[in-house]
């Protein structure tokens, strides 16, 4: 997956804005003002892309053992976070699946009256 297709990607979901939150660099889409994927720009610049994902936790350490490029999420919580590297390794279907996962799991939190604002 390339930077354009995960960024058209992750708009393409229903409510979801992006941001640049801590600095010009971290690009972060949101969904009802929740954070459910980040990613450095320079990263992808530099041939080395991730993204931050939230993730179920059981879901998190079973992903964890199974796959290299899924560590725990960095300067994120460890047991709600992994961080994904984009590295050709995971299918692009995995990928998306682990995207929409993390948007759900924020989306889900939202309060009825937030859902049915988006």
């Amino acid at each position: 997956m390339n930077l354009e297709t995960y960024y058209e990607y992750c708009l393409s979901k229903k409510g979801v804005t992006e941001h640049f939150p801590f600095d010009q660099d971290t690009l972060v889409f949101k969904v009802g003002g929740k954070m459910f994927a980040l990613s450095s720009l320079s990263q992808w610049e530099k041939g080395e892309p991730s993204v931050n994902l939230k993730c179920d936790p059981e879901r998190a350490l079973e992903l964890r053992a199974e796959y290299d490029a899924i560590q725990p999420g960095f300067h994120m919580s460890k047991t709600h976070w992994n961080t994904v590297s984009i590295n050709n390794i995971l299918p692009t279907d995995l990928l998306k699946e682990l995207i929409d996962h993390s948007y759900d799991l924020v989306f889900n939190s939202l309060s009825k009256i937030k859902r049915s604002e988006l």
